[in-house]
């Protein structure tokens, strides 16, 4: 069940309008599909995920949106996105 949680998102094969592409919106899915119990750690594995791959400011405010659909307020959606920029380095 831990394992299910390093794993990365499958892949999709939706067209994206955004100019992070396919791996951002991967990425939103994953935030999307967590449950109670796992949305933060979720919200904050994609976020580290989207920093390293240069694409954190671009797509924080998917992921928020993407959090706040599965429960988190905004507030809390952001203070973890700003623990993930801070763990991988990212100024903002």
């Amino acid at each position: 069940p831990l394992l299910h949680l390093l794993l990365p998102p499958p892949r999709t094969h939706h067209p994206t309008p955004s100019s992070t592409g396919r791996h951002g919106q991967g990425l939103v899915h994953f935030v999307l599909a967590a449950h109670e119990g796992q949305r933060n750690t979720r919200l904050f594995w994609a976020a580290c995920r989207a920093y390293e791959n240069g694409i954190g400011p671009d797509l924080s405010n998917a992921l928020v949106d993407a959090a706040v659909r599965t429960g988190l307020t905004e507030r809390e959606a952001r203070s973890t996105i700003a623990s993930a920029a801070r763990m991988t380095g990212e100024r903002r």
